[in-house]
């Protein structure tokens, strides 16, 4: 069975029905990578110490996404 049969097949079922379909199919894109994670991780602390180290500017919040 091709997507194309799938997509079809999930198009008659009842709408609460598609969102759980959705909900499984998202589930299983959006799964961590320990990796990822550890290399964000390691930004973060990198740019947290230039920060306290006077080494990196910072701006505002206002600046960035304005006054309101």
């Amino acid at each position: 069975m091709g997507k194309h049969e799938i997509i079809d097949m999930a198009l008659q079922l009842k709408a609460a029905e598609r969102y759980e379909v959705v909900e499984k199919i998202m589930q299983s894109l959006d799964k961590p990578d320990p990796e990822i994670d550890m290399a964000w991780a390691e930004e973060a602390l990198h740019r947290a110490r230039a920060c306290d180290a006077g080494r990196m500017k910072t701006l505002p919040f206002e600046d960035i996404f304005g006054g309101k």
